[in-house]
């Protein structure tokens, strides 16, 4: 299996002297995922909880909803022309009954908002093919739990530590809780791989949680924390202006700049306690 941090020779200048030393880097590799030996897509990501992202991948594509609709995950032997495995090809095998995406369409994918598809279109493609609605979720969260979570998220980004490079997605409990945290240099892998362990540990919905994540809210990471059925995003950053829409018109709770003691709530501030509103 793939290494997830490598190491390189980097010329290190300070303070008017230099020298060369060894520097430590994220990993970054191509996985290439198949549902039923058919190929779906191409993804740059850290090795590592390979399974928990392409079904996380698959939650986000619609394509399955439970642990029962997944009948197995496996690497692909023979991924070389000398029959070896690179770790780097992912077969997922559907369970009997669940349709499969259609392959033959390049980038047939709502998902790939970066790729082209925006506006209406995306917006109607998540309202149509989402499992769950999160409108009606109960969660509710105080004001000084969500400001810890952003330390409680650096705290446990254990490979980041040692190379600076890899964003962070932290699942949390409405009480602040971390109950899964995966890192990833692409931050919409990170969130698969969080969104595939509760896949496959049979936890989707995950209602009254609160999905934490470095750097700033897209609208693909909004979709996808839609369609695990997760009720509240945070970030750090900014979120984009179709994030917000699309979370809007999803019921989803949509905080960016969460840091240190303050935090901008762009939707969704019905589920906010101990805020006193001027």
């Amino acid at each position: 299996m793939g290494r997830v941090t490598a190491r390189r020779r980097v010329l290190r200048v300070r303070e008017g002297g230099a020298s060369y030393r060894p520097d430590t880097l994220a990993a970054e590799e191509p996985m290439e995922i198949r549902v039923g030996g058919r190929p779906l897509t191409v993804t740059m990501r850290t090795p590592g909880d390979d399974f928990d992202l392409a079904a996380g991948f698959l939650v986000s594509e619609g394509v399955v909803h439970a642990a029962g609709d997944v009948a197995g995950i496996r690497y692909c032997a023979g991924a070389t022309s000398d029959g070896g495995n690179t770790y780097n090809v992912v077969d997922v095998v559907l369970a009997p009954g669940v349709t499969a995406p259609d392959a033959s369409l390049e980038r047939n994918f709502y998902t790939t908002s970066s790729c082209g598809l925006c506006g209406k279109a995306s917006l109607d493609a998540v309202r149509t093919t989402a499992a769950w609605s999160v409108a009606e979720d109960p969660l509710r969260i105080g004001t000084e739990v969500l400001t810890a979570l952003p330390d409680r998220l650096r705290a446990a980004q254990r490979v980041f530590d040692s190379t600076g490079g890899l964003h962070a997605a932290g699942l949390f409990s409405s009480e602040g809780e971390l109950l899964c945290l995966r890192e990833d240099v692409g931050r919409h892998n990170a969130v698969d791989k969080v969104v595939g362990h509760a896949l496959r540990s049979g936890l989707l919905p995950l209602r009254e949680t609160v999905l934490m994540v470095s750097g700033r809210a897209s609208f693909e990471l909004v979709q996808k924390a839609v369609m695990a059925g997760i009720p509240m995003l945070a970030a750090v950053s900014a979120p984009s202006s179709l994030a917000v829409d699309l979370a809007a018109e999803s019921g989803l709770t949509l905080i960016g700049f969460l840091r240190g003691t303050s935090m901008n709530v762009y939707c969704g501030d019905e589920r906010l306690e101990t805020v006193p509103v001027a």
